[in-house]
C-alpha cells in the first residue's frame, strides 16, 4: 500500500471487549465518513487487536497527533472525521489520552 498523501492515521481497536461495545459499527462509520467525505486518501485506518484499554472501549488512536478516544460511536466518529477534515480541534469530550511531545498524558478537561 503507498501511503504517500496520508497525512493521519486511525488505529481502531477491534479487540474482544471494543468489538462487543460496537467496534465493527464504528470501523464501518469511519470508513464510510471517510469515503463519503473523499478523505480516505489522506487519513487511513487500520483494524488493531486489544490496545489495552477495554473498560473506556471502543478505542481509536490518532496518530501523529497520538490523541486516543474512549467510548466511540456513529455520532463521536462523525464530529471526529469533521474536524479531521477542517482541521479543528474541538474537543470531542472522549480524549483519553494525548501526547505532549515526550509522553502520553491522561487528558482531563483543563487541556
Amino acid at each position: 500500500m503507498n501511503l504517500d498523501g496520508v497525512s493521519k492515521h486511525l488505529l481502531i481497536c477491534n479487540g474482544k471487549t471494543c468489538t462487543k461495545n460496537g467496534a465493527e459499527e464504528v470501523t464501518e462509520a469511519i470508513r464510510g465518513d471517510l469515503k463519503k467525505l473523499d478523505l480516505h486518501n489522506e487519513i487511513h485506518t487500520t483494524k488493531t487487536l486489544c490496545n489495552g484499554q477495554c473498560k473506556h472501549g471502543p478505542i481509536v488512536v490518532l496518530y501523529p497527533q497520538g490523541t486516543w478516544y474512549k467510548e466511540m460511536n456513529k455520532t463521536k466518529i462523525e464530529e471526529l472525521i469533521l474536524q479531521l477534515k477542517e482541521e479543528r480541534k474541538n474537543n470531542l469530550g472522549s480524549e483519553l489520552y494525548y501526547h505532549d511531545g515526550k509522553t502520553f498524558k491522561y487528558h482531563d478537561s483543563e487541556m
